[in-house]
């Protein structure tokens, strides 16, 4: 039996990992930063360890490695950006000791991974795909896009940092908030999110791309109801986009859809995107077919059926009894 190791058992999209990944057959390992108690997903898993944050990155990495070698980790699979982020740069290790990072390789994720790089890069080699004009705030002068205006960390994640500016008074106190040389600035688009779904492999070399648009979400971008539809063309150029970049398994690329029903890309998350379960409810299983990728399997084709609204809900479970109360005395 394999072992995988899911590195974030509170990512949204830890639920249908976990339970595709046990289909197949794995011995699944978990670790989160809260008791296992704090989170369902952390108590279905075989194994379950409290890890400390990805922040402290020096424990972190000494707490992965001493997890990997101890559980007989094959398979790890980073479900956050930051954890992606962290292991990019410290490959080596996992190599060595036999361990399959289940990611990107690292000169993609470099691109990925800064927006303003990606931006350039879509403008240079994938003319079908329309980029969103990018400029580093330290770099503007004199803004040349009317308000409102978008500004952001260039390496940010589920929206964290993320400003709207509508007048020139919140412009120049943005400015004076913000380092200047983390923040990227874009003209404001309206219009509902797309997310393109992707599993892509380089031998034999196949993409699949499938389309969502968001109905309801959260405010950090987590879709709660979603329309599952067929894009051939936006699809074809997404395509386009991962042979590209040469990205390995699953990732996700998010679009704003225009009022002239053009697409603008926003980003790539170069992970499980919270809303992967849609994907795989409308028959295409990303989880299993991601793994493949890093075994050496070829992925399966898929065949696009029909359109659908598929809803999120949310559900309550009892993951400890007769506990003591750990913070002071209980309120009356």
């Amino acid at each position: 039996m394999k072992t995988a190791l899911i590195t974030s058992t509170g990512s949204v999209a830890a639920d249908i990992t976990l339970k595709s990944l046990k289909r197949m057959g794995f011995r699944v390992v978990g670790c989160n930063i809260y008791p296992k108690e704090w989170i369902v997903e952390s108590c279905e898993m075989d194994v379950f360890y409290q890890a400390p944050p990805v922040s402290d990155q020096e424990n972190y990495l000494a707490f992965m490695k001493d997890l990997c070698v101890k559980e007989k980790v094959e398979y790890l699979l980073p479900m956050i950006d930051y954890e992606i982020d962290l292991l990019n740069c410290n490959r080596e290790w996992f190599e060595e000791q036999g361990v399959t990072l289940c990611m990107s390789p690292k000169e993609s994720l470099d691109i990925i991974r800064n927006k303003k790089t990606l931006a350039e890069f879509i403008e240079i080699n994938c003319p079908d795909t329309l980029s969103i004009p990018t400029k580093k705030m330290a770099d503007i002068e004199d803004l040349e896009w009317s308000f409102p205006i978008v500004c952001k960390p260039y390496n940010g994640r589920s929206s964290q940092g993320l400003r709207y500016i509508y007048t020139n008074a919140e412009w120049e106190k943005a400015k004076k908030e913000v380092e200047q040389e983390s923040y990227i600035v874009q003209p404001y688009i309206s219009g509902p999110r797309i997310v393109v779904e992707i599993v892509r492999q380089d031998t034999p070399n196949k993409v699949i791309a499938m389309t969502r648009r968001e109905l309801i979400s959260t405010p950090h971008g987590c879709s709660l109801t979603v329309l599952t539809y067929q894009d051939k063309k936006l699809e074809k150029a997404a395509s386009n986009l991962a042979n590209a970049l040469g990205v390995i398994g699953d990732v996700n690329f998010e679009y704003i859809l225009d009022d002239d029903g053009s697409y603008h890309f926003i980003e790539c998350n170069p992970r499980f995107s919270a809303g992967c379960e849609f994907s795989c409810m409308s028959g295409y299983d990303c989880i299993e077919n991601h793994i493949k990728c890093f075994m050496g399997q070829e992925i399966e084709d898929y065949h696009f059926k029909h359109n659908m609204i598929i809803a999120r809900k949310y559900e309550e479970f009892v993951t400890a009894t007769n506990i003591d109360v750990p913070y002071g005395k209980t309120c009356n």
